[in-house]
């Protein structure tokens, strides 16, 4: 007749793993009792029972728990013998059970030597073996025990005490307290709320590469592009596929030295062993510093992890094997989603129409929802789109602020003095911008490729004519920043660190589509030069590269010069619109003294047809206004002619040109 066996009944994780270390240190106490020399034992521990009945309750306890002990996962992960692992376990049970350390001082013979070595394990344990010592063998390779203080200096491996190191202590005992080290440096990556259809795809691909891999490491994924948010995002969603957890880790905190590096290698490859996860690096910026960057290639070289690499340019990889994915930044039709779910989020229903939000700002969905907080902070409990669109540019600001100067006017196609056809070419420039996603995405000229999308045009015309003012108007005429671009900072006179500077100010605009204004831009934008020497090379490379960047800007770029005939003919095919800016004739200048003064300046006699007989520009008119208004101001007085005429003559001064009868005459 077949006997019946009861079900086990289950065991809480916890409760079980407990009472599953305790009997095993049993098990352990009474092996190192029975190699102990017939001597009194000074701890008064008692030899443990029958050892095939603990053995039965330790089986028992382990079917009923719901996963295994953490002891055995860990032999599992580190691929632990029988013997490594008894060793493990006695370490842990000096910290836990103090009969555990009066076994060890009763077997060691010495009473002054409670703690476990390699030798009396060696003897005490079945299964024992010597390869265990070894410095690459699992127990010391993985730090899971090392050699503790007391002991004699320089004495053999086996003689010398074996402690626990903390985190695997608290791991024994069924706590997942992560290691102090690693939780400096790593810091764990919260899942995106959602992604965007193209980068879910490119988080499948990430996946795959990981998943060929498995925890053993394998290839490096190199996610690469301006909007790194993003890419973390895409990392995440990877990493949580292979249902890893996933870490990142700045670039600054790698170590330079190659010890340091292994060292920081091994705490993260055990920590991926006892849970699983992936490593991203976050490099700060393009691809770093060389010393920099070369520490990184170094320690993912020694990581056995599965890894990542976010940064802005590709990162070129060392031994590892990588692959490189760029991450782009979601198209106008994916931000629509990202806005609508954002909005669905936040309780906005109905949601608002944000066709004019997804055409304009490129932003992420963390960015999103950081745009919808502060609407709602300005605006209260009611969203609305202008107050989404304000949101948004301030979003964008951080980015450009650091890098341009940003403009604010108040000047609008009304403050502008110029001939109807100049006018009609700048409301054509706002319609191009303002519709652009209509045209390039709904009516598909922007999948036949990105040369050519770009929105630039050039203002031509001597100084004072009004071009920076023209530049003011069409940006608030699209409600958008205007960002004017110093040369001075841009050009370097080292190789490739003006197409850097360009760069990250293409890429910083592209997310606001703000304005971009290179102001007398025949200083950079100037006709290549003939091939004479390095220098000469590396300046051809410049000016290819603005071409590129200028044909595929999503915003509006507006170059200026004094000096049409300067620039590149190159530059010249490839810039959509070109605004002469004429002297203004004496109708045109009367126009412009005769909002010359503000409504709230005191005036006296002034005469803008006769004013307009001076021979200088809008500019110049500005400045004689201005300085007229002091002159008054002086005397405390209404500006009068008489000002004018002192402002004029200093103004005429700084230019190096003389005051002619006729430009003053009748004025006295």
């Amino acid at each position: 007749m077949t006997e019946m066996t009861s079900p086990v009944a289950p065991v809480p994780w916890l409760a079980g793993n407990q009472l599953y270390v305790s009997l095993r240190l049993q098990l352990a106490r009474a092996a190192l009792l029975r190699h102990a020399p017939p001597l009194d034992d000074p701890g008064g521990a008692v030899a443990a029972g029958d050892p095939a009945a603990l053995r039965r309750e330790i089986d028992r306890i382990v079917a009923a728990m719901p996963a295994p002990p953490a002891i055995l996962r860990m032999a599992a992960a580190f691929e632990l013998s029988e013997f490594e692992t008894e060793v493990l376990l006695v370490c842990a049970g000096v910290e836990l059970d103090a009969s555990i350390a009066s076994a060890c001082a009763v077997a060691h013979g010495d009473p002054a030597r409670p703690y476990p070595t390699f030798g009396v394990a060696l003897a005490a344990f079945p299964q024992a073996h010597w390869s265990a010592l070894q410095p690459d063998a699992p127990l010391r390779r993985w730090r899971l025990v090392d050699f503790g203080a007391g002991g004699s200096p320089g004495a053999p491996v086996t003689t010398r005490p074996l402690r626990i190191d903390e985190r695997v202590l608290h791991l024994i005992a069924g706590l997942d307290a992560r290691d102090e080290r690693a939780s400096r440096l790593l810091s764990p990556i919260e899942p995106a709320a959602r992604l965007v259809a193209s980068h879910e795809v490119l988080a499948g691909r990430v996946a795959s590469t990981w998943a060929r891999g498995g925890t053993a490491g394998g290839a490096v994924v190199v996610l690469h592009g301006a909007d790194t948010a993003s890419a973390r995002a895409v990392a995440e969603r990877a990493s949580r596929a292979c249902g890893w957890q996933l870490f990142a880790i700045a670039e600054s905190a790698i170590p330079a030295t190659p010890d340091e590096q292994a060292a920081l290698a091994r705490i993260v490859d055990r920590e991926a062993r006892l849970t699983p996860m992936a490593v991203l690096v976050e490099c700060d910026s393009g691809a770093g510093e060389p010393a920099r960057t070369g520490a990184v290639r170094d320690w993912l070289d020694r990581l056995a992890t599965p890894a990542g690499i976010v940064a802005r340019e590709r990162v070129l990889l060392g031994r590892r094997a990588g692959i490189a994915i760029e991450v782009r930044r979601p198209g106008s039709l994916e931000q629509r989603d990202i806005w609508a779910a954002a909005l669905g989020d936040a309780g906005v229903l109905p949601a608002l129409d944000v066709g004019d939000l997804a055409a304009q700002f490129c932003l992420n969905a963390s960015e999103v929802r950081a745009v919808i907080a502060e609407a709602r902070m300005d605006s209260g409990a009611r969203l609305t789109a202008p107050a989404l669109w304000t949101a948004s540019r301030h979003q964008t600001r951080g980015r450009l602020d650091d890098l341009a100067q940003r403009i604010e006017s108040p000047a609008g196609f009304d403050d502008l003095v110029l001939p109807d056809a100049q006018k009609d070419t700048l409301a054509e420039i706002v319609a191009h911008v303002r519709y652009r996603s209509l045209v390039y995405d709904t009516w598909g000229f922007g999948q036949r490729g990105a040369r050519g999308l770009g929105i630039s045009a050039l203002f031509a015309g001597t100084s004072g004519t009004g071009k920076t003012m023209a530049a003011e108007v069409l940006a608030n005429a699209l409600r958008l920043d205007l960002y004017r671009v110093d040369l001075s900072a841009v050009m370097s006179k080292y190789i490739g660190e003006t197409e850097k500077n360009l760069r990250r100010i293409f890429d910083a605009a592209e997310v606001g589509g703000a304005v971009l204004l290179f102001d007398e831009a025949d200083a950079l934008f100037g006709k290549r030069s003939e091939v004479k020497d390095s220098h000469d090379r590396y300046a051809n490379v410049e000016v290819g590269y603005l071409l590129q960047r200028m044909e595929s800007y999503a915003g509006l770029a507006i170059l200026t010069t004094n000096l049409k005939s300067a620039l590149d003919t190159a530059f010249m095919r490839r810039i959509r619109f070109i605004v002469e800016f004429p002297f203004p004739d004496h109708a045109e200048r009367a126009r412009i003294w005769a909002r010359a003064f503000p409504s709230a300046t005191p005036t006296a006699g002034l005469d803008v047809t006769r004013l307009a007989q001076l021979s200088v520009a809008g500019g110049g008119i500005k400045n004689v206004a201005l300085g007229a208004a002091f002159l008054a101001a002086e005397v405390c007085e209404p500006v009068r002619m008489a000002h004018v005429l002192r402002a004029a003559r200093a103004e005429y001064a700084k230019l190096a040109r003389p005051l002619t009868d006729a430009e003053v005459a009748g004025w006295a």
